[in-house]
């Protein structure tokens, strides 16, 4: 039985990875951090399982780190944990340059001062956000970096510090330049699901208005459950090597929004430019989408779209199991359904409450 220890564990990805290798009959060892708020709604259905385990540890605490590898002394490493919203690290770059750069040379350092050098294959996720103000499209392992916020700076620091220690101490470890990518999972805050979740409370009649940053902006989106798997073909090829993790495919900001509406029932027309843009109900007239400026970025990535070939070729990754109309299909679904319990618990609330002040319940 391998061991793999996930950090990051908790987010979109992390859940994923630990569901992918526990069915490939891993013992599956996850880091947490200390939180007086239940964070783990998405791997609560793993807990209990025989082969799954949780440590409390932090990037940006070294001693946890070397403390959790020593321990658990594991086959593979998976480094998902970062704080990972490019708008968040124009706010906080201080706290991102410690936890997406110095966190990864906690993680190899931890590594390296167990002896685990010669037995433990470690996985980097990088970014697409290092191409930033992108010299070439598509973007492929050879594209020069230009990154543009606080967190691809971070994050390039990451994929150097994991070249550096895989050629001068021999150590299997990679990056995967991962691409956009996206699933029912995703953090509320992030545009995809902002979309989505938006389009499932104005269809039920929750949510008036969606406001929205640059709708022009290109992303190459793919489905994060699919993207997993790629991550642990890499830790299983015979060399180690960084890969662009990406669909091939690209769309705009606008074609997602278009197609989470379609999805329950509302067709949008969009009509002027930048700031003016507006997305129309073609049937009502309503405008349900509008463009603010208090979600532009200080420097916006506005086309990033990746070439897989390698991954396919060597690999044997198929990056279109999931299709993007699929993708935004199921995110949708789930947010309806979302959406309808959370209609019907105000339901059950409300009702509660009036026969609370007439005396019908005590």
């Amino acid at each position: 039985m391998k061991t793999a220890l996930i950090t990051g564990i908790t987010g979109q990805d992390g859940s994923f990875l630990a569901e992918f290798l526990l069915e490939k009959g891993y013992d599956v060892h996850g880091t947490i951090r200390r939180s007086s708020v239940d964070y783990r709604e998405r791997i609560a259905h793993l807990e209990g399982h025989s082969n799954f385990h949780l440590h409390y540890a932090d990037l940006a605490d070294s001693m946890s780190i070397l403390q959790v590898v020593k321990k658990v002394r594991p086959n593979e490493i998976y480094n998902l944990a970062a704080q990972s919203h490019v708008q968040v690290s124009f706010d906080s770059p201080e706290f991102t340059a410690d936890v997406d750069a110095t966190g990864v040379l906690r993680i190899l350092e931890a590594v390296r001062q167990c002896d685990l050098t010669d037995t433990c294959r470690i996985y980097q996720a990088s970014t697409s956000e290092l191409y930033g103000k992108v010299e070439e499209v598509p973007q492929n392992e050879q594209t020069p970096f230009h990154p543009y916020s606080p967190y691809a700076v971070a994050k390039l620091y990451g994929y150097w510090i994991v070249k550096e220690y895989r050629e001068a101490y021999r150590m299997f470890c990679c990056s995967g330049i991962l691409f956009n990518h996206e699933s029912e999972r995703r953090g509320e805050t992030f545009v995809t699901r902002k979309i989505t979740l938006a389009a499932a409370r104005i269809a039920q009649g929750k949510q008036d208005k969606l406001y929205l940053g640059n709708l022009s902006s290109l992303r190459d989106w793919g489905y994060a459950k699919d993207y997993v798997e790629c991550m642990w073909l890499i830790l299983q090829n015979d060399k180690p090597e960084d890969f662009v993790i990406a669909t091939g495919e690209q769309h705009s900001v606008r074609e997602f929004c278009q197609l989470a509406f379609h999805h329950v029932g509302i067709e949008l027309r969009f009509e002027g430019e930048g700031e003016n843009e507006k997305g129309i109900d073609v049937k009502t007239g309503n405008v349900l989408v509008e463009v603010s400026p208090d979600f532009y970025r200080p420097t916006d990535v506005v086309n990033l779209w990746g070439d897989p070939s390698k991954a396919k070729r060597e690999l044997g990754w198929n990056p279109q199991k999931t299709t993007f109309e699929q993708l935004v299909q199921l995110m949708v679904d789930a947010d309806m359904a979302k959406v309808a319990v959370e209609r019907a618990g105000e339901r059950v609330r409300m009702n509660l409450a009036e026969y609370l002040e007439k005396g019908i319940v005590k």
